[in-house]
């Protein structure tokens, strides 16, 4: 390669590389493998090194890729928190090794850790309480998330034991185990958002979330590796991981001491065997020098460490054949591209589709007719394609074009500004909009019908029996026993199934109606602060906003599902049928109106009570719970520790405050 052709590789590569970082660390949606962003980097690398002549400092050789998010307080670390190298070879190992015993005379001694992928964790703690936590971000400052990891259940608020240094910094990784990821997806699925594609991408995502409650639901969990310090217990790495597990960390298990080269490569195999078997994503393997001392003899490069390096496991690859790209349309009328596959086994199974997720995925990948592409199941749950054999391509293939029109109704389709997929706007009248709707219906979370699925709602509709959730209740003996596989048995079953609906609490009637971003959650807090489907239906976005936990985009989208005629006809019908479509409220003897038609939003920390005990009684007086500062908020319930800005706001509103203890004498519960 001459200079001219180095010159024009080298942008191509940084160019490439900078889109799959920013892709990696600022949105949490890889767009290439692991080993094959290495492979580039590696390349880019070796012609900087060659064509010295074309180095820029910004290159993506230079530095970490960055996770920051401005909306969070951004933390230098005391200690840089710096990449490992990736190896992906045995051969490569023993060049570690190599290079390890031309700088420290003596025996080495090794700590192996499984490589968890998730989210890397920097934790501070003095006197034995946490009192920060900060993502990695560039390795030279990060994002305080103390307040979400402080969420997490495995992460220790305050040390036990004894002997913890006064003040240390001890990292990890966050994680969402396999369990939580695969619930979440169910749920997000159900409310008409995309699936997350991995583990990792679900942990990131939502440790950048910025309500720490929706965090604490999500079951997030943290695996402790490495400590930092002055006054750290021992020069030992792995004698340290043992104190900090009796401080109360959670420290992994499956890490191993291994006495040489020999043993670390004995490691890395067992583990590739074993790897499936564990509640949570691990794609490699961690070496590292187990003696400090030896560690600080070794020192750093510009980006790593020299007394560590990782182990990668390359992700299961296959290639095969694109037979063609298929369109599936969603409960809420989400649009996913599909490709099917020639028949090729991958992981131990065979896959023939792959979810293409949207149309920048196509676009992005350069799809084409009868393309060669290549298949990986590896940290992913489901096959994903991630790149094409170009020179496998015929002259005369042509691009796919990703579709204009629903596939099921025709349609034109729509794709709101900042969302990814496309959707047919056509929900009262696409067929697999109907059917997925009344599917979800009868689920076991909402309606829960017994004796009704899919085929049985297929054959319904196809007859003509059903058209929306409504007909359900008009369905007779006479109309179920004639379909396949049903009897006089069976249609009792159903129609007792039907009636039984009728006393479904509120709240899963709610969740039941299917309103897009409304999964069970939300449905559960908005049944409890607009307690029938008349008020509800008749809330403004202002209104609905003010509901805990409500955002623009949920109240946007129940303002809209109500304002329709097909959707009032439909509530209509439904209240003809006796469900049940207001909370009914359980008598209390404590229970007054004394704060009816009062909104008051709760901040800070109590004495006496917790908010959720405030809040119950707040409702329990008729008040009413609200989120954020408005105009229309009655008064401030402060406790200690109220951010300055939430005064400013009243002070500036002119809205009342109110004490922990004034509160309580206004509802009769005096001091």
């Amino acid at each position: 390669m001459n200079q001219a052709e180095a010159q024009v590789r080298i942008a191509e590569l940084r160019e490439q590389l900078h889109t799959y970082n920013h892709n990696y660390y600022v949105l949490s949606q890889p767009s290439i493998s692991d080993y094959d962003f290495d492979m580039l980097l590696n390349e880019l690398i070796t012609l900087e090194k060659k064509f010295p002549e074309f180095n820029d400092p910004n290159s993506p050789s230079q530095r970490v890729g960055s996770d920051i998010n401005l909306e969070f307080n951004q933390v230098e670390h005391k200690y840089p928190m710096l990449s490992l190298g990736n190896t992906y070879s045995e051969e490569e190992i023993r060049d570690f090794e190599n290079r390890i015993k031309k700088l420290i005379d003596g025996d080495v001694e090794y700590v192996c850790e499984l490589k968890y992928d998730g989210t890397s964790i920097s934790l501070t703690y003095q006197n034995g309480k946490l009192v920060q936590a900060v993502t990695r971000g560039d390795g030279v400052k990060g994002d305080d998330v103390t307040a979400n990891v402080k969420t997490i259940r495995s992460v220790p608020l305050q040390l036990s034991g004894k002997g913890y240094p006064k003040e240390f910094e001890i990292r990890g990784e966050i994680l969402m185990p396999f369990a939580v990821f695969n619930d979440l997806n169910e749920e997000r699925e159900e409310i008409g958002e995309a699936p997350f594609a991995n583990p990792r991408n679900a942990a990131s995502g939502t440790l950048k979330m910025q309500n720490s409650s929706v965090v604490a639901k999500r079951k997030l969990d943290c695996y402790l590796y490495y400590l930092l310090g002055k006054e750290i217990p021992t020069r030992n790495h792995y004698s340290n991981l043992l104190a900090a597990k009796d401080w109360g960390f959670k420290i992994p298990a499956n890490t191993a001491i291994c006495k040489n080269i020999d043993e670390v490569i004995a490691f890395i195999k067992e583990w590739d065997e074993n790897r499936d078997s564990l509640p949570v994503p691990v794609d490699g393997i961690v070496i590292k020098v187990n003696s400090l001392d030896m560690q600080e003899e070794l020192g750093f490069t510009a980006k790593s460490p020299r007394w560590a390096i990782s182990y990668k496991y390359k992700a299961e690859r296959v290639s095969t054949k694109l037979e063609k790209v298929t369109y599936q349309v969603g409960r809420t009328g989400s649009i996913t591209p599909v490709a099917n596959l020639t028949a090729v086994l991958l992981a131990g199974t065979t896959v023939k589709r792959a979810s293409l997720h949207n149309a920048d995925i196509i676009q992005n990948l350069d799809l084409h007719e009868n393309d060669t592409v290549y298949v990986e199941k590896g940290g992913e749950i489901i096959p994903k394609i991630v790149g094409v054999e170009i020179s496998e391509r015929s002259a005369e293939a042509q691009a796919i074009k990703y579709i204009e029109e629903c596939p099921e109704c025709g349609s034109n389709l729509v794709r709101k500004e900042g969302e990814a997929n496309h959707y047919c706007p056509n929900d009262m009248g696409c067929p697999p909009q109907i059917k997925g709707k009344i599917e979800h219906f009868i689920s076991r979370r909402a309606m829960d019908f017994d004796g009704l699925g899919e085929e049985t709602i297929d054959l319904l509709f196809q007859k003509g029996l059903i058209k929306n959730i409504a007909d359900l209740y008009s369905l007779t003996k006479e109309d179920i026993i004639p379909l396949e596989r049903m009897g006089d048995k069976s249609a009792e079953r159903i129609l007792t199934s039907i009636e039984n609906s009728k006393q479904v609490p509120y709240e899963r009637v709610l969740y039941a109606l299917g309103i897009r971003y409304v999964g069970i959650t939300v449905a559960k807090k908005l049944a409890k602060a607009i307690p029938s489907i008349d008020k509800l239906a008749a809330s403004t976005l202002e209104e609905l906003i003010e509901v805990d936990e409500i955002g623009v985009k949920i109240a946007e989208s129940i303002v809209e599902y109500f304002s329709g005629e097909y959707h009032q006809n439909l509530i209509a019908q439904l209240k003809e049928f006796g469900l049940q479509l207001e909370r009914k409220i359980v008598e209390n003897e404590n229970a007054s109106n004394t704060l009816e038609g009062l909104s008051i939003v709760i901040s800070g920390s109590f004495s006496k009570f917790s908010r959720d005990e405030l809040k119950e009684m707040i409702e329990l007086h008729g008040g009413k719970n609200v989120s954020s500062i408005s105009k229309k908020t009655s008064f401030l319930l402060a406790g200690e520790k109220v951010g300055p800005s939430k005064f400013e706001k009243v002070e500036k509103l002119g809205i009342g405050i109110k004490t922990e203890d004034e509160f309580l004498e206004m509802i009769g519960m005096h001091s």
